[in-house]
């Protein structure tokens, strides 16, 4: 928690790494044990490297993770029961994420602007936390920022990396090891 703001860990996986053109395939998020998950059907081809890295791949239709088919459901309904989610905490939300500036933010903002739901997205949303900035000014000096190298340092996990909920969950124990300040927290807070 920060103050009186409620601080949801989220990830999104993506049919690639362009933030100006890539959908959405999975949007995950967790605040202490309340998670969210869904999967959606993207409207383009993945790349060949983010089915390598998500283990997500499209037949037919369908959404499958490893070969076994996902639930899916549309792109608007997966984004507005993610506001009722962060709404259901009944305090201003700060979404962190890893890289937040760089990919999850840009991506979802665009998404919420195409379905109309930026505004109201904004009524439960303060801010994105950027965790990259944040674990570099905590801890300089490592050779690596990466989410998968920093649980492995700080918390000696390894884990299902480039899952939505997994890297939240892995995130929100990561944060919660390192107890930043207020002051750290808010250095690398950005408006919605």
């Amino acid at each position: 928690m920060s103050g009186e703001k409620i601080i949801v860990f989220f990830d999104l996986e993506a049919t690639g790494l362009d933030t100006d053109v890539c959908d959405i395939i999975q949007l995950g998020a967790i605040c202490g044990r309340m998670d969210f998950n869904r999967y959606i059907l993207p409207t383009r081809p993945l790349t060949e490297s983010a089915k390598q890295v998500t283990g997500l791949t499209c037949r037919d239709g369908c959404l499958f993770l490893r070969g076994t088919k996902v639930e899916t459901v549309p792109m608007e309904e997966a984004l507005t029961s993610f506001i009722d989610y962060l709404r259901s905490f009944r305090k201003p939300v700060l979404l962190a994420a890893h890289s937040a500036m760089r990919f999850d933010a840009p991506v979802i903002t665009r998404w919420l602007r195409k379905h109309s739901l930026h505004t109201e997205f904004k009524q439960v949303v303060s801010g994105f936390v950027d965790t990259f900035p944040l674990s570099k000014n905590l801890h300089r000096g490592l050779s690596s920022y990466s989410q998968v190298n920093m649980v492995r340092h700080f918390l000696g996990k390894t884990y299902s990396a480039h899952n939505g909920v997994e890297d939240a969950s892995m995130l929100q124990e990561l944060f919660n090891s390192w107890s930043p300040s207020q002051k750290s927290i808010s250095r690398v807070t950005y408006s919605t």
